[in-house]
């Protein structure tokens, strides 16, 4: 079986693009040329120029020794918390600018949940002086003030979602919309494998640096290639999708994408599309979306804003009905001791989004010789009101 994308864009069932028809050329143009332009060395050389000057990579792979000896296990943290702006998403936004230039497009759209892939977006535009817009849902600008500072530091306008639940499903939504107004001369940065084909497959390509870097620095670690588990937190799925890419088709390797719970699974309050989603088609992809019995999408919550989703992206889909993919759902209460735990046996604040990642070692048993890579897939300046508030530091 495949993991990987097949020409259409589907993983098993999942993914392709459903797109009204004014998107359409948009979508073609891409999908035409994305791998040709990928495979280009001149792109190849500027690409990983980038990602090495001006990100920051190779991000360090860092064995937690206090964090192993209170799990009985070797963990081993994959840093992309220490990636020029914080997390993973400039990965992406790099390659996707890059892209958009040899396409000739002068303008790019973005959609933000978290603020870590608007600010990257940001970043990415600032360096090659094109114009920029950001949507956002009202809910998580006003909880992820600094992140909306910085974009706008860095010369974005960011533009609030108003409508529905004012969060990240609204945001995509307004960014799709302009993008239909504006096809010519706008590219839409998607920050996650989610979307219609090729983004899924071009997001996690652009991505899979990490489990590139993973493989290579694991050998001069371990003497091996490959972890006994690769573990990663799951909204749309774009840090996971980069960590397990070139574990895909090692089925020793086992794979464990760790989703928001909320509030618990049931309670109404969660995010746990793999647990509760059904066959359905959200923002031009069909993938497992969280929906009522009539198929309206339902609303998802979690604490972390970069997890509260309604769907996952195609390939993660793939992963959890294929049962390739461990999938393991995570409290807000769970996810938010796992990150302070981190911060005193390590010394690192990590996003809430990495702590749901952390907070399996709780209750998931490993043996004392595994080794488990925990993608961190960023760093946590921008939850510090949240922990603040949920701490009463």
């Amino acid at each position: 079986m495949s993991y990987h994308a097949d020409e259409r864009g589907y993983y098993g069932e999942f993914g392709g693009a459903f797109i009204p028809e004014m998107l359409y050329p948009n979508c073609e143009e891409l999908r035409q040329n994305y791998l040709q332009i990928m495979a280009e060395p001149s792109f190849q050389e500027e690409f990983h120029q980038l990602l090495k000057d001006y990100v920051g990579r190779p991000t360090p792979l860092y064995f937690a020794e206090r964090l192993s000896k209170k799990y009985n296990a070797k963990i081993y943290l994959k840093r992309e918390d220490l990636c020029h702006t914080g997390a993973h998403k400039v990965n992406n936004t790099i390659g996707q600018i890059l892209m958009a230039k040899r396409l000739g497009k002068h303008r790019i759209i973005a959609e933000t949940g978290a603020g870590q892939h608007g600010v990257a977006t940001a970043t990415v535009c600032a360096l090659m002086g094109i114009e920029c817009v950001v949507y956002m849902g009202e809910i998580d600008i006003a909880r992820q003030a600094p992140n909306v500072a910085r974009m706008k530091m860095l010369g974005a306008e960011v533009r609030p979602a108003t409508s529905g639940s004012k969060t990240l499903k609204d945001a995509t939504n307004e960014a799709i919309r302009d993008w239909i107004n504006n096809p010519v001369d706008t590219h839409y940065i998607i920050g996650s494998v989610v979307g219609p084909h090729p983004y899924p497959d071009m997001v996690a390509r652009f991505q899979s640096v990490i489990s590139e870097e993973i493989k290579s620095q694991l050998l001069e670690k371990e003497g091996r290639e490959n972890p006994d588990y690769v573990v990663a937190c799951v909204g749309g799925g774009s840090n996971a999708a980069g960590a397990f890419y070139h574990f895909l088709d090692t089925p020793e390797v086992g794979i464990i994408a760790v989703e928001a719970a909320g509030k618990g699974i049931h309670s109404g309050e969660s995010a746990a599309t793999s647990a509760l989603g059904k066959v359905g088609i959200i923002h031009g992809s069909k993938t497992l979306l969280m929906q009522t019995p009539d198929g309206q999408i339902t609303e998802p919550y979690s604490i972390s804003a970069g997890l509260d989703y309604p769907g996952v992206g195609p390939l993660h889909a793939h992963l959890y009905t294929s049962g390739r993919g461990e999938f393991i759902s995570i409290t807000d209460d769970e996810a938010m001791k796992a990150g302070l735990d981190l911060c005193k046996l390590e010394g690192i604040i990590p996003a809430i989004e990495s702590s749901h990642a952390l907070a399996i070692f709780k209750d998931r048993k490993f043996a004392e010789d595994d080794v488990v890579v925990v993608n961190l897939s960023g760093r946590g300046d921008k939850d510090l009101q949240n922990y603040i508030d949920y701490f009463k530091l």
